[in-house]
């Protein structure tokens, strides 16, 4: 069972990454990139920067992924989940998010650890 915010984050970072191509594809970074400042899990710098690439959306969507795995937010990933829940067009994609078990998560995990430990 996840326990507190951090692993929470750890977790769905991981399901972020898994499902790349699938958020990348689907959702609406304008709307998401508003709420995740709104929040405080991206700063002023990084939300103007998304916003100067509206023109490809697919774009803005895979820079804003990028900035959000580097960050040092502890929720980051946390409050992307909210702002895609907020988005009644995606409820689909909270549920291939969601439709993990708690043994696909201790997998995910795993892996995490794996990766930390080998350096990727």
């Amino acid at each position: 069972m996840i326990c507190n915010c951090v692993e929470s984050n750890e977790v769905l970072k991981l399901k972020f990454r898994k499902l790349h191509e699938k958020v990348v594809n689907s959702v609406n970074a304008s709307s998401v990139i508003d709420f995740l400042f709104q929040e405080g899990a991206i700063g002023e710098d990084d939300m103007r920067a998304l916003h100067r690439i509206r023109d490809d959306p697919q774009q803005q969507c895979k820079q804003m992924l990028g900035q959000l795995h580097t960050s040092a937010n502890p929720q980051v990933f946390v409050h992307l989940y909210e702002a895609i829940k907020r988005e009644t067009c995606l409820q689909w994609l909270v549920k291939e998010i969601d439709k993990y078990t708690d043994q696909s998560v201790i997998s995910l995990l795993q892996q995490l650890e794996i990766s930390e430990t080998i350096g990727y």
